[in-house]
């Protein structure tokens, strides 16, 4: 695991979080969806960087 990998998977578990305080906040549904896409691609992103695919 290299450390941009790393640091995508953080940013993508940080947004996911953003995501459930959004949703308990009662934000509008336009902003959590954006900020679901933002986190499902980080989340793939690092987990596509990890290499065990090769």
């Amino acid at each position: 695991m290299n450390g941009l990998s790393s640091v995508l998977i953080l940013v993508g578990l940080f947004l996911l979080g953003g995501i459930y305080s959004f949703v308990k906040q009662k934000m509008p549904k336009s902003l959590i969806v954006l900020l679901s896409i933002g986190a499902a691609m980080c989340l793939s992103a690092g987990v596509l960087r990890l290499e065990v695919w090769a």
